[in-house]
């Protein structure tokens, strides 16, 4: 059994971590790695026998807790009886089958087939390709361009990080990809004009929309991709109206709706998926994360009857669809989300994340409205941000040398709860695994009210010197 300093040793000598300051992590000043070594229900624990509530879910994709031995042993029986075999020509499991038809059965839209990937960065690039494929097919090859939104999250490879509408996936990364366009981020807060309605909103949304959509030429655009609340982007549930406005545009100049349902879907708002809750008719849905709540990795890009008919039609005339990957469909990893699925219908986890979610959503608001450093709080179902500002009047930005929402997320941390510092601003987000309790709730609330006070404390005595 090595030892936690060794583990440490040869973590810092050889895994490139993702989203680490390198050379602070190099030399040690970030400290020594934080080595997860068990988890049960809301909670994980570390190797030095520290205790904490993670508030996010790992990233969002724990909705079922952590430790659960259906899972695990859903995992060993198919490892046991067939650890792989792929799913080129034709070739399947029992596993794969089963999950396939629950998928189509449950997705929004009108769906009608499941191409299955490892990560929703790679759902993602393979909508891309279905857009691209579906237009050529159709006799548009000109009709390509994929919108998305400022502050959007899609993944970060190649197409899916150009999809991505914040700049730090970009940098130094040779990033946005040509074709990806970016519109207006549906933010009211943030957004609007003085004085105007969440309705006024999304209609001027909806409208600068279609205007990029015309300047650029509806015939070279293929589709619009979104997620129905907004996640790493600051977690932003979308202003009233905003989907039935934006569809309307899209339907005016066929274009395609690609939901990204990564972080909403299977029950993380309180609805089956994001796209219910909003009125959204997706005509490709992109799923991870809660697929398998992260016990393997596993995605599925589910293709709508309207592709899908188009890409069977073609069929004999271009060939075999020559896009996959060595592990999509991999038994093992539709077994554990068939385990999952079955955790999470049978548990009832979207009715449960609509109800334990509504008292969240009160409890943050009670704790935190009235806080003079917070400017908004929202959220929705067990999705939820405190968002800070040095002047909640003039909703005046703090300096972002203060590190607010960062020190805020250490300071939660120091009580023992995982809550996240969102990108683009000083922002405290959280996604709790769907099992949690009421009074779970109540603990998360009051342990990030008190990080809170702790930073404000911290800001008061910085003004005075």
């Amino acid at each position: 059994m090595n030892d936690t300093k060794t583990i440490a040793e040869r973590d810092r000598a050889s895994v490139l971590h993702p989203f680490t300051q390198l050379k602070e992590f190099a030399t040690g000043k970030l400290g020594d790695p934080t080595i997860v070594t068990g988890g049960k229900g809301i909670r994980i624990e570390d190797a030095q026998g520290h205790t904490y509530i993670d508030g996010f879910a790992g990233l969002y994709c724990v909705n079922i807790g952590y430790g659960r031995t259906e899972v695990a042993e859903a995992i060993a029986r198919q490892a046991y009886k067939l650890a792989y075999y792929h799913t080129y020509a034709a070739h399947t499991t029992d596993e794969l089958a089963t999950l396939a038809d629950r998928l189509v059965r449950m997705a929004p839209g009108k769906p009608s087939k499941v191409f299955f990937g490892l990560s929703g960065s790679d759902a993602n690039e393979t909508q891309a390709k279905l857009v691209w494929y579906y237009n050529n097919l159709r006799g548009r090859p000109k009709k390509k361009k994929i919108i998305s939104r400022e502050r959007g999250y899609h993944g970060c490879s190649v197409v899916s990080g150009s999809m991505t509408g914040m700049s730090f996936y970009h940098d130094h990364m040779d990033l946005p990809f040509p074709g990806i366009l970016h519109t207006g981020t549906p933010h009211h807060y943030w957004g609007a004009e003085p004085g105007e309605s969440e309705e006024a909103f999304s209609r001027r949304r909806a409208t600068e929309l279609e205007e990029l959509i015309v300047r650029e030429g509806p015939d070279t655009i293929g589709a619009f991709i979104a997620e129905p609340v907004l996640g790493t982007g600051g977690i932003t549930p979308p202003p009233a109206g905003y989907w039935s406005e934006v569809q309307a545009v899209l339907r005016r100049h066929d274009i395609l709706l690609i939901a990204d349902e990564v972080i909403c879907g299977f029950g993380r708002t309180g609805a089956d998926f994001g796209s219910n809750l909003y009125g959204m008719e997706p005509d490709l849905v992109t799923v991870a994360k809660g697929l398998t709540s992260g016990y393997m990795p596993l995605s599925a890009a589910i293709v709508g009857e309207k592709v899908y008919s188009v890409m069977e039609e073609a069929a004999d005339r271009v060939g075999a669809f020559s896009h996959g990957y060595t592990y999509s469909g991999h038994p093992i990893a539709a077994a554990a989300a068939n385990a999952v699925l079955d955790i999470v219908e049978n548990e009832r986890l979207s009715v449960r994340a609509k109800v334990v979610g509504a008292h969240f959503q009160r409890r943050l608001k009670e704790r935190f409205a009235q806080l003079e450093i917070v400017g908004e709080v929202r959220g929705v179902g067990l999705l939820g941000a405190v968002e800070f500002v040095a002047d909640r009047h003039t909703k005046q930005r703090f300096d972002p040398q203060l590190k607010v929402g960062a020190r805020v997320s250490k300071a939660a941390r120091d009580l023992g709860l995982i809550a996240r510092a969102m990108p683009h601003g000083d922002i405290l987000g959280f996604a709790p695994p769907l099992v949690v309790s009421e009074g779970e709730i109540d603990t998360i609330v009051e342990l990030a009210y008190r990080a809170t006070k702790t930073v404000m404390d911290e800001l008061a005595k910085e003004t005075k010197i």
